[in-house]
């Protein structure tokens, strides 16, 4: 069973031409609203690929008998969830623009639970974007922990870092991200991989490279057509994870993490086009060849 901790939201994805500087406008394109949040992408990607998940997370007052928590349900996601009834569900917003760059903005909502919940003590926990002190305490009661910073990384101290990643396995980050938490901690990016038996670092469209025990493998992008970029990382995580539970090699593991991720940005949403075990094996094999058996890939 693998346990995510962090948000679930509901996503609001704008597209813009440009992201105007401070005092001027621009106009909005397109504009819907998706099933989100890092933690609950993870959870349902994971579940999607049929291995065991649960969902840590924190919502308002509009999720019960949602149809969110009806899509949760049917994908097969147990859902661990404190719910704020003073507040709404988590919102981002998400613009991107015509080069594909974005920015988001988010409300935190019923996330604020996480400071006052008591922390689970759980075998396997991915620690996705969620309150820095909750992940601090989860990480600390954890067996097995795996740690995805996202873009909450800035609401993180360095003590709080440092306290999660003396109880990281595998870290995930994007290379922004990477470049941030080598400021917070004063250390190197070299000093960074040095600390951690695994960390994956994801490039955007230049794929993704996995540091272990000093060696360096990189791993092209799955080439599709791509609508929206909003997920791929939430997506690449949950079939990172999934089969990294069922036994697969780290370098396995980053390959379906890159087909599953696939998936996801060939449609609008981070949960709307996440593929099965069978889809995603078939995409694998036309890519990077047959998918081997867990014995076989270590």
């Amino acid at each position: 069973m693998i346990h995510v901790v962090g948000h679930t939201a509901i996503d609001h994805i704008l597209r813009v031409p440009n992201f105007p500087p401070p005092h001027t406008s621009t106009f909005i394109r397109d504009h819907k609203a998706f099933f989100g949040g890092g933690a609950a992408n993870i959870a349902a990607g994971i579940a999607r690929l049929g291995v065991p998940v649960t969902l840590v997370s924190g919502v308002g007052n509009d999720f019960s008998g949602s149809e969110y928590e009806r899509w949760l349900q049917g994908l097969g996601v147990q859902l661990d969830l404190a719910t704020d009834p003073s507040a709404r569900t988590p919102t981002a917003y998400v613009f991107t623009n015509d080069t594909g760059d974005q920015i988001t903005y988010f409300e935190w909502g019923a996330s604020r639970t996480f400071s006052t919940r008591e922390a689970p003590a759980l075998d396997f926990v991915h620690l996705a974007t969620a309150d820095p002190g909750f992940n601090v305490r989860v990480a600390e009661r954890g067996g097995f922990v795996t740690f995805d910073p996202g873009q909450d990384i800035f609401w993180y101290s360095r003590d709080q870092v440092q306290r999660i990643l003396a109880r990281t396995g595998i870290l995930f980050v994007n290379r922004h991200e990477m470049t941030h938490l080598s400021r917070i901690l004063e250390l190197s990016r070299e000093a960074i991989l040095d600390r951690i038996p695994i960390v994956v670092v994801t490039m955007d469209a230049d794929g993704s490279v996995l540091h272990t025990g000093g060696k360096e493998d990189r791993i092209p992008i799955v080439p599709v057509k791509v609508v929206d970029p909003t997920g791929a990382g939430d997506a690449y995580r949950a079939g990172f994870l999934a089969s990294y539970c069922l036994g697969h090699a780290p370098l396995t593991a980053c390959r379906i993490g890159a087909t599953t991720a696939s998936f996801a940005v060939e449609m609008q949403g981070c949960q709307t086009n996440l593929p099965d075990w069978d889809r995603m094996k078939e995409r694998y094999e036309r890519h990077f060849g047959p998918l081997p058996s867990p014995e076989e890939s270590r």
